[in-house]
């Protein structure tokens, strides 16, 4: 289902799967990675579902396994899903993309089971860096507790060169970066070994 709520100036679109085929990938999707392997995404019926009955399964590998909403062209605004972190022993993570030009240059903020953070990052060229917290200096992400086999919200609110990360409903930091000044699409993101369900994928232009 996609449906548009006004609210504010922001005008959102909701994206929850339950229209797609089970067992295929939907359309209006990249289905690709940045790095190497084999990425598997696929709309998959889940009885845990927030909003029953599917959601979109990745249980490929690679580097970082991407889906790319390919209609979509916001520069500022907000991404928001909700995920499961379901296995994984390499890895055991959930993210989201914005401001994507293809597979190797974009944002992303990800939350990990395995290690119990959530960290912001540039993705410039294929290599991936974590950036700087807002009024701290070094560091790496914020440590706040990422439970397997539950579902769990995480959103950015993106506007110029300020990125505000809310996890749970709850804001959890902010980072400044301008090195991806343009517009561009947004999107899913995995790490490694890691089978992630998705759910209510949320987004946003500010106008």
């Amino acid at each position: 289902m996609l449906a548009s709520l006004t609210g504010g100036k922001a005008m959102a679109e909701i994206l929850n799967f339950d229209q797609a085929t089970v067992g295929s990938p939907p359309e209006g999707w990249i289905f690709t990675m940045t790095g190497k392997g084999k990425p598997k995404w696929t709309v998959e019926a889940d009885p845990t579902a927030p909003s029953k009955p599917n959601v979109l399964k990745q249980s490929g590998r690679a580097t970082f396994p991407l889906a790319i909403k390919s209609d979509t062209d916001i520069r500022d605004g907000f991404v928001e899903v909700k995920f499961k972190a379901v296995t994984g022993s390499e890895d055991r993570a959930a993210g989201i993309i914005w401001r994507a030009t293809d597979a190797d240059n974009y944002y992303v903020v990800r939350a990990n089971a395995l290690e119990d953070n959530v960290v912001l990052y540039k993705t410039i060229k294929g290599v991936r860096s974590p950036l700087e917290i807002v009024g701290r200096k070094g560091g790496y992400g914020v440590n706040t507790p990422v439970l397997s086999g539950q579902w769990h919200a995480l959103r950015c609110d993106f506007a110029g060169t300020r990125f505000k990360v809310t996890y749970d409903g709850r804001p959890l930091f902010e980072v400044e970066d301008a090195t991806i000044a343009h517009s561009g699409m947004i999107g899913l993101w995995t790490k490694a070994d890691s089978v992630t369900l998705f759910d209510d994928l949320t987004y946003g232009e500010l106008k």
